[in-house]
């Protein structure tokens, strides 16, 4: 025989977030035109950074390197956060890529922009290895999807 107090304790619901409603997301999603110009625009963006680095990286070799690596980021999740995509990520980083590849490439007389050095091949391996962490990152969805599907304990 059971207990009145064993059935109260076996109705008590779970304790629950202060907050009535859930927070709002702060990425608004972008329409079809938008998301396309903005797409556009972190591309040419990516050319601008990129060519940016070639000079700043080599110019003050450490921080230059690092303001040069940490613009690069800055752009990569940006363009992400922005519009919301993985491709957001990764447009700006073609761009940047293919700037890195036209400054490589020797001209005539025998100049280019990035010289064989330590820095430049940081600046080159550490930028395309930031575009994959940025293009591969978890949605804001996805992981508010992981987080309900894990209920309110988390297991």
């Amino acid at each position: 025989m059971s207990r009145p107090q064993d059935r109260a304790r076996a109705t008590v619901p779970a304790p629950r977030s202060s907050s009535t409603h859930p927070a709002p997301d702060p990425a608004v999603p972008l329409g079809r035109s938008a998301r396309i110009t903005a797409y556009v625009l972190l591309t040419v963006l990516g050319v601008a950074v990129g060519l940016a680095g070639c000079f700043v990286q080599a110019l003050w070799f450490p921080g230059g390197l690092l303001l040069a690596l940490g613009a690069s980021f800055a752009l990569f999740h940006g363009g992400r956060a922005l519009t919301g995509t993985r491709l957001g990520a990764a447009l700006p980083a073609v761009g940047w890529f293919a700037m890195l590849l036209l400054a490589n490439t020797p001209r005539p007389e025998g100049d280019f922009l990035l010289a064989a050095s330590t820095g430049s091949y940081v600046f080159l391996l550490g930028g395309m290895a930031l575009a994959v962490i940025c293009a591969t990152l978890p949605s804001r969805a996805a992981l508010r999807a992981v987080r309900d599907a894990q209920g309110p304990a988390g297991y």
